[in-house]
């Protein structure tokens, strides 16, 4: 399903990450057709520990159900799964574009996310092709040990800038969302 920039722009209202962790001993399609049916309106899978052919099978499931809905579907870090079940995009990280034509595999009809966690890597993610920029963590998040909490105050009044994010306004023509927690 292709969505235009505007559709994009319009899905970040509410967008949900999977993580095992939260299960409680429900399977993930169920509980990511709660998230869907109670308003979520954007979808991200994520599974760093899953071997591949298990993860593409789910994903397959989980694209199928967020097409239902009209919500967009990326898949975490893996362009070949995001590929193989044919999902809406990618979300990656900055390593994960070094070396790497991430636009270039997905084509320009896919959705590209690009982490960035300073003003250097939202410039780089935006001369990669991000369709959208994932900062933060906002809050800590169990499914990335190394996340350090984003400041609100950063995005509210020059006077509370750190040089680690001095400049974020300058990137402007990308959705940025907050992740984690």
């Amino acid at each position: 399903m292709k969505f235009t920039r505007d559709e994009i722009r319009a899905s970040m209202l509410l967008y949900a990450v999977t993580d095992r962790a939260w299960l409680g001993g429900r399977t993930l399609p169920n509980v990511v057709e709660e998230v869907l049916a109670n308003g979520a309106t954007f979808l991200q899978v994520r599974e760093k520990g899953m071997e591949h052919d298990a993860f593409l099978a789910e994903a397959k499931i989980l694209k199928e159900q967020a097409a239902r809905y009209r919500v967009p579907f990326v898949v975490n870090d893996s362009v070949e799964v995001a590929l193989a079940c044919d999902a809406d995009g990618v979300h990656v990280g900055q390593s994960d574009i070094q070396g790497r034509d991430i636009r270039a595999l997905i084509g320009p009809d896919r959705i590209l996310g690009i982490s960035a966690n300073t003003v250097d890597t939202a410039v780089a993610a935006q001369k990669a092709g991000a369709d959208y920029i994932g900062v933060g963590a906002v809050f800590g998040t169990t499914t990335k040990k190394d996340a350090k909490n984003l400041t609100c105050l950063l995005y509210t009044s020059p006077a509370h800038e750190t040089d680690q994010y001095r400049g974020w306004p300058l990137v402007r023509e990308k959705k940025k969302g907050g992740g984690g927690g």
